[in-house]
């Protein structure tokens, strides 16, 4: 004879679940995996230029006429007060 002891609506219960989990870990890793090198870490894909410095922001900026010669010359005498000295 077959005893069952009543087990048997535990694993009709826990079947979805156990194969939405493992959907959801299959589809977790296809995402992960083909992302773009760009999405990952630092944002620097291979060819992408380096980050603009702060030198080089505030050049453009007075390029662009966003601000005037006064105000470039006291925002560069700033950064060059507040840069680590080399050693």
């Amino acid at each position: 004879m077959w005893y069952w002891h009543g087990g048997g609506w535990a694993w009709m219960a826990l079947m979805p679940l156990v194969w939405i989990v493992l959907l959801g870990l299959l589809v977790g890793l296809v995402v992960r995996l083909t992302r773009p090198p760009t999405d990952r870490g630092s944002g620097q894909g291979p060819g992408q230029p380096p980050p603009e410095t702060p030198e080089e922001i505030l050049d453009r900026r007075f390029a662009s006429g966003e601000i005037d010669a006064d105000t470039y010359t006291e925002a560069r005498e700033r950064l060059a007060a507040h840069r680590p000295k080399p050693q």
